[in-house]
């Protein structure tokens, strides 16, 4: 577990590489759909943190230019807006729809939200030991689900930004924004984007917050390259985003 190389971020706990130990566990193939939390939502009545607090944070290039103007930004990251009514069910604030995204990965879920739907569930968030023996595929000591070569052959195996961050995404590996929850190669253990599409929370603290892991379809090797197995981040229990979501075990 871990990662000493030089792609290692200073400050992310990512070293030492050591020995680990787990129980055996089952994970869901892939990040709880859209579809998925609708169920949940059904059921039970919930209401997320973004729909109490009344925004979320939306990826700016996704914007249409009035609401763009209008939605906050916070400092050292300007490409993020503070978008009143977004929330999972609209994705991009006002307007947006989940048309043909009910197999996305459900975004705009706080770590809080994460909990609730696996107490529903029967379920619980993977610890982040769970979660990179689960990302690694079975194999020992790679950057990637699949090893160590991002594009082997030249194919894209996660949904990552392609061109320069944060102005111009070609989308080469086919998605701007979030992608199906079955896209692109599984891994050894057969589960489905373990890095790019969406973070995943865990059940773990650090930093003062709750970890997350995996990276987003916003990260670039020129400022979050976070898209690699050792890889964390961290963020509080309420906090929500277009890029966040999460898997389970149980």
């Amino acid at each position: 577990m871990g990662n000493e190389d030089r792609d290692a971020n200073p400050g992310d706990g990512e070293g030492p590489v050591r020995q680990s130990a787990v129980a055996p566990f089952a994970i869901s193939a892939y990040a709880v759909t859209n579809d998925e939390f609708a169920a949940f939502i059904e059921a039970t009545g919930y209401r997320t943190d973004a729909e109490k607090f009344g925004w979320s944070y939306v990826f700016a290039g996704f914007l249409p230019g009035p609401l763009r103007r209008v939605s906050p930004r916070p400092d050292g990251t300007p490409w993020w807006c503070a978008v009143r009514d977004a929330w999972w069910r609209y994705p991009e604030g006002p307007g947006s729809t989940l048309d043909d995204r009910g197999d996305h990965p459900a975004v705009h879920v706080s770590w809080n939200d994460a909990e609730a739907f696996c107490h529903w569930a029967g379920a619980r968030l993977p610890t982040e030991t769970e979660w990179e023996y689960a990302a690694r595929g079975g194999l020992a000591g790679k950057s990637y689900p699949w090893g160590d070569d991002l594009t082997p052959d030249g194919r894209h195996m996660c949904n990552i930004w392609q061109g320069t961050f944060p102005t111009r995404n070609t989308a080469e590996d086919g998605y701007k924004g979030t992608a199906p929850v079955t896209e692109f190669e599984p891994n050894g253990y057969g589960l489905y984007n373990m890095v790019g599409n969406v973070w995943e929370w865990c059940a773990d603290s650090w930093a003062e917050g709750k970890a997350l892991r995996g990276g987003s379809y916003l990260c670039h090797k020129s400022y979050c390259n976070r898209y690699r197995v050792a890889a964390r981040t961290s963020n509080s229990p309420d906090s929500s985003s277009g890029n966040t979501g999460f898997r389970y075990i149980g």
